[in-house]
């Protein structure tokens, strides 16, 4: 299974990095929305951090779901924003979960488990 860590914070993509790629997934990484969107269609799961430089999270989501191949990918969104309004939000992007930040690692890597194996 492939995972795409879309984030533009060093210390939480090397820490994600690091615990996908121990718990036996193969990781991408993007930096930025545009290249969250290039990269998303060769992904099963994508991490989505909504503050992104480019294209925020919010529109990559909704695009990811916009195309044919949209609904077959899992989203994951994570961000610093943990309001209702916020959450709703991603929710009503296409977003398949919000996760806030600070997040502990092993209920995320829990919630991807479950989410690839629907």
């Amino acid at each position: 299974m492939r995972i795409l860590i879309a984030d533009d914070e060093p210390n939480i993509v090397t820490a994600l990095e690091f615990l996908l790629s121990r718990s036996g997934y193969e990781v991408e990484v993007a930096r930025d929305g545009i290249q969250a969107l290039a990269l998303a269609a060769f992904s099963d799961l994508v991490l989505l951090d909504v503050m992104m430089p480019l294209r925020d999270g919010f529109e990559v989501c909704r695009e990811i779901r916009r195309r044919a191949d949209g609904a077959r990918i899992r989203i994951v969104m994570l961000s610093a924003k943990g309001s209702q309004a916020d959450i709703d939000r991603g929710l009503q992007a296409g977003a398949d979960l919000y996760v806030t930040k600070p997040f502990s690692n092993r209920e995320l890597l829990d919630k991807i488990e479950g989410l690839l194996a629907r």
